[in-house]
């Protein structure tokens, strides 16, 4: 048998009220046992969107993003200055330098904790560049020489792309890779022109952290 129209009605707009009263609960808190209200949950800690592996350590010139639970004043991104130190609300001049994000946020709480009652912060690496031993560092005709952070399973290719590239005037083929072994410089000539030029991925090299790239002049 049809239900009549006007108690369809009366069904939906009850079904509708219904909602919006679970909605705005979710908004504003829902009652607790003793009649009181329970707020609703924070929202997360921002995820960076490229991140370094768990066991990074952070380096001069990094930028942190230091998140404290429901303490937005004390929640800031700063620079890892020179001298490998950080300054945060509350915080002054805390050593970040050689330390994992982890590390570095307990170091935080525990100064915090002194103001705030059990503080939980998250440190999230925004801008890497890592400790001196961990860079790749590429000189000479490139388009932009410098200091690059290494990252797992990083290669030659790799690395002549972040610098973006060879110049016009570099002589790739004549490039050198120096790296320390064991307290000792070794050398070890490198293909870049066949590698980037002509697609020789057999002359590609597996990098490791501290490794110098050094791309000459080509001589006229």
């Amino acid at each position: 048998m049809k239900q009549p129209y006007s108690m369809i009605l009366r069904l939906a707009l009850a079904l509708m009220v219904g909602a919006a009263a679970v909605t705005g609960c979710a908004a504003q808190g829902v009652a607790g046992p003793s009649g009181g209200q329970v707020e609703a949950p924070q929202a997360a800690p921002p995820q960076a969107g490229s991140q370094p592996s768990a066991d990074y350590l952070i380096g001069p010139g990094d930028t942190l993003q230091v998140f404290v639970w429901g303490q937005p004043d004390l929640s800031v991104t700063v620079p890892v200055r020179p001298d490998g130190r950080v300054t945060t609300p509350l915080v002054q001049d805390i050593e970040a330098v050689g330390k994992t994000p982890s590390q570095l946020a307990r170091d935080i709480e525990k100064v915090l904790s002194e103001f705030v009652r059990t503080p939980q912060v998250n440190v999230i690496v925004q801008g890497f560049v890592g400790t001196f031993g961990s860079q790749i560092r590429v000189l000479g005709q490139v388009a932009k020489p410098g200091a690059i952070p290494y990252r797992d399973k990083m290669t030659l290719l790799d690395a002549v792309i972040e610098v973006g590239g060879l110049t016009k005037f570099a002589s790739g083929n004549r490039a050198r890779l120096v790296r320390s072994v064991d307290g000792k410089s070794q050398e070890q000539r490198v293909r870049l022109d066949d590698l980037v030029n002509k697609g020789r991925v057999d002359k590609n090299v597996a990098l490791r952290p501290g490794d110098v790239i050094i791309v000459p002049e080509a001589v006229f």
